[in-house]
């Protein structure tokens, strides 16, 4: 059984290689998918589950103790298990943080590098968080030539990861959106702070942030103008309040969400002008294609070193 730290196995991956995986890993056969949670008052142990025929088993394990940071400790804590599809043997335990990292940041990547324009070079960072920073990795290396620009809620911050990454800093959104061929947003935000009418044609949104039923990042407008995909129809129709409100209001129908990963060939671009919308999910079944792909790229190095 193998065990893959987070610096040793990042060391491995790719952006581009890592969205190629999930591609294929949407050609096998649908996942079957399973989340529990235990709680001990404000202290959370989630277990998420997904098995995909020829590909395996993944349950990843993560305890959540938000009292944690003020004892020094990390506030969350877990593993990716990573079972054999053919025998159901553990073979590894992969670090939580390197799997959920690369696979938030490589969800979004893979939308956007079929739904937006391939001449995309001003990119718009929403949200100065640790996601904010894995996207300006991953979007780096599907759009080399690009310039990016940040814009965070709270200006100090963004000021400071603006410099610290060498990238622009713009404090008014409205101004930011204006000049970006891709808008990434990953804010904690339970109002919009995407609106519709600031987003040009031609554009291509990134949502990643919302992730609860009372956690939006783009308003009504913005749904309506664009034309609209998802990762999961499973994990986020009825479970984030990204779609989830729009669609019980009538802002929009369900006809309107037009495609998920399983339905890979219809994420197309139709035209410069239009704008493309991707709402980000996650879950488990991606975490065993990304768990998957950091084994295979470790499992590769072993033996380029060994030989």
């Amino acid at each position: 059984m193998i065990i893959i730290p987070f610096a040793e196995g990042e060391a491995n991956l790719d952006w581009l290689a890592l969205t190629d995986a999930l591609a294929a890993g949407h050609a096998l056969p649908k996942a079957e998918i399973a989340d529990t949670f235990l709680y001990r008052g404000k202290d959370t142990l989630l277990n998420r589950s997904a098995w995909i025929d020829g590909l395996g088993v993944a349950v990843k394990a993560a305890t959540v103790f938000p009292d944690n940071p003020t004892k020094g400790e990390p506030m969350i804590n877990g593993a990716v298990n990573l079972f054999n599809d053919a025998t159901g043997a553990l073979e590894a335990l992969v670090d939580f943080h390197l799997v959920t990292k690369w696979k938030t940041a490589g969800d979004s990547l893979l939308a956007a590098r079929r739904l937006a324009r391939p001449d995309s070079r001003n990119i718009l960072i929403v949200g100065a968080g640790t996601v904010g920073r894995s996207l300006h990795a991953a979007y780096s290396a599907a759009f080399p030539d690009a310039e990016f620009t940040l814009w965070n809620r709270t200006a100090s911050s963004g000021q400071a990861m603006a410099d610290d990454l060498g990238i622009h800093w713009q404090p008014d959104l409205q101004t930011a959106m204006a000049g970006a061929d891709i808008i990434t947003s990953a804010t904690m935000s339970t109002t919009p702070v995407i609106k519709g009418d600031w987003i040009q044609p031609g554009t291509h949104v990134d949502l990643i942030g919302a992730y609860r039923p009372d956690m939006r990042e783009a308003d009504d407008t913005a749904l309506q103008r664009a034309r609209l995909f998802v990762d999961s129809f499973d994990t986020t129709l009825e479970h984030i309040g990204e779609l989830k409100e729009p669609l019980a209001t009538g802002a929009i129908t369900r006809d309107h969400v037009l495609a998920d990963y399983y339905q890979l060939d219809a994420f197309t671009r139709q035209s410069d002008e239009e704008i493309t919308m991707f709402k980000n999910g996650g879950g488990a079944h991606l975490d065993l294609m990304v768990g998957r792909y950091i084994l295979d790229c470790w499992t590769a190095a072993q033996g380029t070193q060994g030989s």
